[in-house]
């Protein structure tokens, strides 16, 4: 088996975990290929194997790798989907951040998880994506997100009127700071902290919600993947900003978005121990009375 590890610039609190990771690699001899831009920032911190070799390409990555590991918290492993596109390679994520809601696997169980994964005790979880289209080709190649797709105001407290469509048909104009379209994986992400429900992934949606409404009958709506939807944004600013998980780019409000279920799905690897119900209790403290602490 080979591995692939990702990750980004860490303070020294993250250190010890880190090379935890290369250690138990080296423990059970299995080979190490480390992103090019992490193997320099970790060169002179973390001992590695001597035979670690390193990628900093796409096709780098998928021909040489059997699965990818992320070392951070989940924007860490978001950031993973541009190396990995429609290739099919599985990912697992450490967690070395906070909630952890795609990095599921605890910093103390560092050992115990790649046992497992030299062993193969784990399932795959297909999760689906969402993809941009626009004139102006605003993120190029990597126009997909597995968490949302973000309209947002820009440089003023304005608020911006988005004019939502479903096939072309029109479902709404928001009053509101910006609209979050989330897939069932990004259910649990911006959008839950702006009010939108928790999706199971598989479910086959999409949730659009919007960001501090004007109007209080305004909630966030459910609606099948297998449709298209269109964005047209009205507002004093010229301006407003569009993201694609952690990608953000400035557009002209003359910019129309059309949005669909992307064509591939992102593999994400879940240990055998391990179910999206309880990372769920275990990340949102659910059953859990929280007056005995």
């Amino acid at each position: 088996m080979k591995i692939a590890i990702y990750g980004r610039e860490f303070n020294n609190t993250v250190l010890p975990y880190v090379q935890d990771v290369f250690d138990a690699l080296e423990f059970y001899k299995i080979e190490t290929l480390v992103f090019k831009k992490y193997y320099d920032f970790i060169g002179d911190k973390v001992k590695m194997n001597p035979g670690t070799t390193t990628f900093a390409e796409s096709t780098e990555l998928i021909n040489h790798a059997d699965l990818l590991i992320s070392l951070g918290g989940d924007g860490t492993l978001l950031d993973t989907l541009a190396l990995v596109r429609d290739s099919g390679l599985p990912v697992i994520g450490i967690n070395f951040g906070r909630l952890g809601f795609l990095a599921s696997v605890n910093k103390d169980e560092i050992k115990l998880a790649i046992e497992a994964l030299l062993n193969n005790q784990y399932s795959l979880d297909k999760r689906s994506l969402i993809s941009l289209d626009s004139k102006l080709q605003l993120f190029g190649e990597e126009n997909f997100a597995l968490n949302d797709i973000t309209i947002h105001r820009r440089d003023n407290s304005a608020m911006m009127i988005i004019h939502a469509y479903m096939n072309q048909e029109f479902i709404n104009s928001y009053w509101a700071d910006g609209l979050i379209i989330a897939t069932p994986t990004g259910s649990t992400a911006y959008s839950l902290s702006c009010g939108g429900p928790i999706i199971f992934p598989g479910s086959q949606n999409f949730v659009i919600t919007p960001i501090a409404p004007h109007n209080l009958n305004v909630r966030p709506l459910i609606v099948p993947d297998n449709v298209s939807l269109t964005f047209e944004v009205e507002a004093r600013s010229a301006k407003f900003l569009v993201s694609c998980d952690s990608r953000t780019v400035t557009v002209d409000r003359s910019v129309k978005l059309t949005l669909q279920k992307a064509s591939f799905d992102v593999h994400l690897i879940r240990l055998n121990e391990e179910s999206y119900l309880t990372t769920l209790r275990n990340k949102l403290l659910w059953g859990i009375d929280t007056r005995n602490y």
